[in-house]
């Protein structure tokens, strides 16, 4: 496979402050290090893009950078510069799962309501510290799954309104590639992602209405008397989802942002939310139509898919 390599000198005068900055820098970016001092990262455009960006900003400072791509580095075969970013990933993730330990700890333990937004904090940090290595483990480290499934296990304990998962009936996709669908007007995020989800898991081509009421035929979802709609404390998305059985971990996700800007229980944490619910609130004051709204939505939750399958463990880097 390429790799893009990235080597810099500063000047001996330059204060430190730089230096401190570009090693950050480098780290956030996830390159390893090989002898010598070159920085290293799998060739993918964004990994180039980022090096460039690096190498620009040390000749401002007056120093001097190289950014290279090659197939081969310096007598290793590719498993074994594998190797050295799982290895990088794995003490991240290690260091994760231990402060994630100790929060599971202290569940049970601390009553009073400010011990709770205190948990709730915590677990924020954390989701966002995994988020930000989980984008740079570009080769799936299996303890990557390990510290997922701790932190759900986290947010479960924490949920302010722990209950049963309702029985959401299954839905037999080949019968609803042809079907027509409506829901009402001016939607929002939980309508938005609806339609996302049938465009892209259902029928690229939908026929989707905007209406208060169904016509003979259209499947209705998100409104009243919908046969799909919301259930116990599932969202609509979260319905549709289960209904379909779509259990890809990127869809997984996007129903976790879509539940807690639609419902605002506090159930999840995901660095994505406050985002998503700023542009769609932006949106609706922007007073665009019922199309334009859909169109910007799809767009959207193209973007947020793609960029959570590029981090998840197990999703799909394609969609059907």
């Amino acid at each position: 496979m390429d790799w893009v390599v990235f080597t810099y000198s500063l000047p001996a005068k330059l204060r430190s402050s730089p230096r401190v900055t570009l090693w950050r820098r480098l780290r956030r970016l996830g390159a390893v290090s090989l002898v010598g001092g070159v920085q290293v990262l799998p060739a993918q455009d964004e990994c180039i893009e980022a090096f460039q960006w690096l190498a620009q900003e040390v000749r401002q400072s007056k120093g001097e950078a190289l950014v290279m791509r090659v197939e081969q580095l310096g007598g290793m075969d590719d498993q074994q510069v594998i190797d050295l970013f799982q290895q990088a990933r794995k003490e991240e993730y290690e260091e994760l799962n231990s402060q994630a330990a100790e929060l599971e700890k202290t569940i049970g333990m601390k009553k009073k309501r400010e011990d709770a937004m205190s948990m709730q904090g915590a677990l924020a940090r954390l989701r966002k510290r995994y988020a930000e290595i989980a984008r740079v483990d570009y080769f799936d480290c299996p303890e990557g799954s390990s510290v997922a499934a701790r932190l759900a296990r986290v947010e479960q304990a924490l949920s302010p309104n722990p209950s049963v998962a309702p029985k959401v009936a299954p839905a037999m996709l080949a019968e609803y590639k042809d079907k027509k669908w409506v829901t009402r007007p001016r939607p929002h995020v939980d309508r938005l992602a609806c339609a996302w989800l049938i465009r892209r898991f259902i029928n690229l081509k939908a026929v989707i209405r905007y209406a208060m009421q169904p016509e003979p035929a259209e499947v209705a979802f998100d409104m009243e008397g919908a046969e799909f709609g919301h259930q116990g404390n599932l969202c609509t998305f979260e319905t549709m989802r289960i209904a379909f059985k779509i259990n890809d971990p990127a869809v997984s996700a996007i129903a976790e942002i879509v539940h807690e800007v639609d419902l605002r229980d506090g159930r999840y944490t995901r660095p994505e939310i406050a985002g998503i619910d700023a542009v769609l609130k932006g949106w609706l004051l922007a007073g665009l139509t019922d199309m334009e709204l859909e169109s910007q939505g799809i767009a959207l939750f193209d973007g947020l898919y793609s960029a959570l399958a590029s981090v998840l463990p197990g999703a799909k880097k394609r969609r059907k």
